[in-house]
């Protein structure tokens, strides 16, 4: 609950906030490098995400990431889908819902829920973005944190 009141509030106060960005693409493809962290352990993580804008203000967007040594060596894939709010300059807000599947001989599927914040950097026609994710699953909580490198089109 306390999560759905921070989402809507987090949305109701950006949403009149005019957005500086002045690019005018609006296909976002994205390799991410990174880290999960739960229960004290800490992962490589990598994937791939592209966002298609609507406007200044509004994008969608799908995440694919694989933390290969996740769940003591059986590792985990993510997929969501993602919905984004770009409040101010480049600073990017998401929420987004999807699946975690766990491998290895028990393997299964569990709901996820993320939010996440970004800041592209744009260095030669490369975004740069600083990404820190909180993933909800099945009542625990994972952070999410590394660069993502974007290429507008």
């Amino acid at each position: 609950m306390k999560l759905k009141y921070v989402l809507g509030m987090a949305i109701v106060a950006t949403t009149t906030t005019v957005c500086a960005s002045t690019d005018e693409h609006q296909h976002f493809a994205g390799v991410f490098v990174g880290a999960t962290s739960i229960d004290g352990e800490t992962d490589f993580s990598y994937g791939l995400e592209y966002e298609y804008k609507f406007s200044k203000l509004w994008g969608a967007g799908v995440v694919f990431e694989k933390t290969d040594d996740a769940h003591h060596g059986d590792g985990i894939k993510v997929m969501l889908a993602s919905a984004y709010i770009h409040p101010w300059k480049e600073l990017r807000l998401g929420a987004g819902f999807g699946q975690e599947k766990v491998g290895g001989s028990y393997s299964h599927k569990e709901d996820l829920v993320r939010i996440s914040v970004s800041y592209d950097f744009h260095v030669a026609g490369i975004g740069i973005a600083p990404t820190i994710a909180a993933d909800f699953v099945d009542g625990e909580t994972a952070t999410v944190f590394g660069v993502a490198f974007i290429k507008s089109f």
